[in-house]
């Protein structure tokens, strides 16, 4: 998910391409609201976006669902600081440099541990 509209199109469009079963989202309370435990083995969260950020949809993705993976996506270094305080168990791999290409992001998802 993220607020970027063409962001979010070209990342899912080219992850479907890569064997990837994708939903994405550009409202972060939607994307909440669409979420179906047990259904989703990955999210992908952009950290910046307006109202909610990546940090909170994804802690309370987490609070529904304790086994899906989530990762986040941002441009700031900052962040991943904040994501290792904010998620202890997801570690520093948890966090993906925008920009990215979907091809790179494919194989990064790929290389992913499972939990």
């Amino acid at each position: 998910m993220a607020d970027e509209p063409d962001i979010v199109s070209v990342l899912k469009q080219g992850l479907k391409l890569k064997g990837f079963e994708v939903e994405g989202f550009t409202d972060p309370r939607k994307a909440l609201e669409q979420f179906k435990p047990g259904c989703y083995d990955i999210v992908v969260s952009d950290v910046k976006m307006p109202d909610i950020n990546g940090f909170q949809i994804c802690r309370k993705i987490k609070e529904r669902d304790a086994n899906v993976r989530i990762y986040f996506l941002s441009a700031f270094d900052i962040y991943a600081k904040e994501a290792e305080i904010m998620f202890p168990t997801l570690g520093s791999k948890a966090f993906i440099k925008k920009p990215i290409r979907y091809e790179d992001l494919a194989t990064k998802l790929n290389q992913l541990p499972n939990k």
